[in-house]
């Protein structure tokens, strides 16, 4: 039951709706805008066929390419934290503890775990042994600091235990954990700086049950 402790994440973030017309977070905005051109100049054609130019379905052509440019070459803070947080997933499902160890802040404390060194000692006894076959992760909130250096992400974890775990073995085969991670940038890098555990099968959970 201890072993669940380090499943820091994998994909979905819950974003305001502002952040749909941002070029850099998704292509959406500009591939709405995109629509909105081509049906506009279809009308425009259709009504004056006599102001019809070949340019004029390039347009929206290239808008909707621009959406999807941006949205490949420039990554974005929240993008960031995402990655890291889906590093955190992976390595423990793949029981890799040595994959964890660089996204964790030198600063890092939480409830349970003093330091840094106290958490990869943790992480390091639970995942020497099979433990976990799937991780799946589903973003509840992700906020941002006004500063854009710290940010708190929250997250629920679907985790589907290994068969020859002593959770899937003895406790049960599926857990439902939900965690808060705390962030902060250092050197243009997303580091988690706090973890804490807040929920286990949707009830009120902490460090001291996964022990």
């Amino acid at each position: 039951m201890a072993r669940q402790l380090l499943t820091f994440g994998s994909r979905s973030a819950t974003y305001k709706k502002r952040q749909m017309f941002n070029v850099f977070e998704k292509p959406w905005g500009l591939l709405t805008i995109a629509v909105v051109v081509l049906l506009i100049l279809l009308m425009v054609r259709r009504i004056l066929p006599e102001k019809q130019h070949w340019w004029q379905l390039a347009l929206p052509v290239f808008l909707a390419a621009a959406a999807f440019a941006l949205d490949r070459l420039v990554q974005t803070d929240l993008e960031k934290i995402n990655a890291v947080i889906n590093v955190g997933v992976k390595a423990a499902e793949q029981e890799n503890p040595d994959a964890i160890e660089p996204i964790i802040s030198e600063d890092y404390s939480d409830s349970y775990h003093r330091n840094k060194i106290a958490l990869m000692r943790h992480a390091r006894r639970v995942l020497s042994e099979p433990l976990v076959e799937k991780n799946i992760k589903r973003t509840i909130e992700t906020t941002l600091s006004p500063s854009k250096i710290t940010a708190e992400t929250t997250f629920t974890v679907r985790i589907v235990f290994d068969k020859r775990s002593y959770v899937y073995q003895s406790y049960r085969q599926i857990m439902l954990v939900k965690m808060k991670v705390n962030l902060q940038k250092e050197q243009g890098k997303w580091l988690i700086s706090q973890a804490e555990l807040l929920e286990i099968n949707m009830q009120p959970a902490n460090w001291q049950y996964v022990r």
